[in-house]
């Protein structure tokens, strides 16, 4: 069994790698060649954290594992970050695990890698001015796959705190080469943008409908339990509303679930899921005025495609630990 680090991990699976990797999964997700348990949290007794368990299985590479990741709340800034965990991967045919990796990079980049495929399959082709919302590690993540996928000329950030928003912005003009411009207001931030990316950890909508213009395609990215929306019940009803996988949005989709709830929408606002669109079973951007907007909740799939390639990657390159478990 092999054990990756964060550093391994980071160096092996630059997010333009991974996103050929999450075309295909969720093209397998969407062709029923997946299982996947819906995840479940496990509160840590007396204090403010838990413990996220999401087991999973697919067929092609055929394997199967878990992930586990440690959900506490941090000072703003920690080295440790809100998220920490492994994943746990194991070969289906022969059922022994192959490797032991870091969880926290690869989750952050099969994310951001996931939201770069349904951008590429989502946004308008001409699309180059970036809003990201929210100046976490996510934030950074995506300008990097939004990048890697759409010509970014501009990118504008909006955050809770002006002054964190401002560092960020420096900090990301200095590492992508481009005017990273930091805004007060979350309308300023989207006014003009091709592509929006919700990052953030907001629990009530910080997005509303009413700021949405014709063509733009919007990322959701930061909520991802059904009490938490990064945007409103009018964003879900004026847009085309597409999902990684149906039985997890309908179980987690905050922002969906409301909208239904109260009639703005019915489940059949769900165009497809992304795997549906990558077979072309079902219709991406029918216009340039179209509003589309992809919802990502993550699923186990995802991290197991992610983790297999990094361990073809590292057994090419005798990277990381490798541990015989037979001693």
């Amino acid at each position: 069994m092999r054990i990756l680090s964060k550093s391994d991990v980071e160096r092996l699976l630059p997010v333009e790698k991974c996103i050929p990797i999450m075309r295909d999964v969720m093209q397998l997700v969407s062709s029923g060649g997946a299982l996947l348990p819906i995840r479940q949290f496990m509160p840590i007794p007396e204090v403010e954290g838990k413990m996220a368990i999401m087991p999973g299985a697919i067929s092609l590479p055929a394997c199967f594992g878990i992930k586990l990741v440690c959900k506490y709340e941090r000072e703003q800034g920690s080295q440790l970050g809100s998220h920490v965990g492994m994943v746990l991967l194991f070969d289906s045919e022969r059922g022994i695990p192959l490797a032991m990796l870091e969880g926290s990079s690869l989750t952050a980049i099969r994310t951001s890698a996931t939201s770069g495929l349904a951008t590429d399959l989502l946004a308008r082709s001409d699309a180059n001015r970036l809003a990201i919302l929210g100046n976490g590690e996510q934030a950074m993540r995506h300008i990097a796959a939004m990048r890697a996928v759409r010509p970014i000329t501009q990118v504008s950030v909006w955050g809770r705190h002006l002054a964190r928003a401002q560092e960020f912005a420096k900090k990301a003009e200095s590492v992508f080469d481009l005017p990273v411009i930091a805004h007060p207001g979350v309308s300023e931030a989207v006014t003009g943008a091709d592509i929006v990316c919700t990052t953030t950890a907001a629990h009530q909508p910080i997005l509303a409908g009413s700021l949405l213009e014709p063509g733009m395609h919007i990322n959701l990215v930061g909520a991802a339990i059904p009490s938490a929306a990064e945007v409103d019940r009018e964003a879900v009803s004026r847009s085309r509303y597409y999902v990684d996988y149906r039985p997890a949005a309908m179980a987690a989709a905050g922002e969906l679930l409301r909208a239904i709830e109260t009639g703005d929408v019915t489940e059949d606002c769900i165009i497809a899921e992304i795997g549906e669109v990558v077979a072309g079973v079902s219709p991406a951007r029918q216009s340039a005025e179209e509003i589309t907007m992809y919802k990502s909740l993550g699923i186990a799939a995802q991290d197991l495609a992610a983790a297999h390639g990094l361990f073809a990657a590292a057994e090419r390159e005798h990277a990381g630990i490798e541990v015989d478990l037979l001693l």
